[in-house]
């Protein structure tokens, strides 16, 4: 009995291990396009991994209620503003088939949602706490983030806290402070510093950029 209970202890503590190793390759294995891409368009590969977590936990194939598509669920219309302003292809000549097989490429879809942050980001980028806004933002929509934003002239810009607070959506409410709260732990894990784009970056440049604990 007792070899019994060893021997199912044992598979067990092996099952969990091997559980555990499968999530850190399945939460890391898109961390190098990641960081390609977020460096490319100047946003936080920290608050990019972050979004892609709360969208789809890295599944590509998703697609969401409102025809969003894949890694960072980019809408087609979206994917058609970055292909007109790149010149990838006229948006008229461009088929919503073309479309959806563009936005499940997943160097694609990473591709098109850091543009699209970056847009937000540059709107953004001298507003305290500005990455509650970009969320907001990426989820609701430009015009409503401005609308949550706006203060009267001459008064202070409202804190990360503040702003938060005027999104009455509360979906789009509990999509930032989800992702809020797991981009700001991943900066605490990491120790990282400020550098000079305002994001934080880790303090050993040749460690893994996205080493932290799973939190879901």
């Amino acid at each position: 009995m007792r070899r019994f209970l060893i021997t199912i202890l044992t598979l067990l503590v092996v099952a969990a291990i091997g559980l555990y190793a499968f999530d850190q390759y399945w939460i890391h294995h898109y961390d190098a396009l990641i960081a390609r891409e977020a460096a490319r368009y100047q946003v936080d590969p920290d608050l990019v991994w972050s979004i892609v977590y709360e969208e789809t936990y890295f599944r590509p194939w998703k697609t969401g209620r409102n025809g969003e598509i894949g890694l960072m669920q980019v809408t087609p219309v979206v994917a058609r503003e970055w292909a007109g302003e790149t010149g990838l292809a006229a948006p008229e000549q461009r088929t919503a088939a073309d479309t959806v097989t563009l936005l499940r490429d997943p160097e694609r879809n990473v591709q098109i949602g850091c543009w699209y942050l970056q847009k937000s980001s540059q709107e953004y980028r001298d507003s305290p706490g500005r990455e509650a806004r970009m969320l907001a933002a990426y989820n609701a929509g430009p015009s409503r983030a401005a609308d949550w934003n706006r203060v009267a002239n001459g008064a202070q810009p409202l804190t990360e806290q503040e702003f938060i607070a005027r999104i009455d959506i509360a979906s789009t409410r509990a999509y930032v402070t989800s992702i809020l709260d797991r981009y700001h732990r991943v900066k605490a894990a990491k120790g990282g510093t400020q550098n000079d784009a305002g994001f934080i970056s880790p303090i050993n440049p040749s460690a893994s950029i996205f080493f932290h604990q799973t939190w879901r």
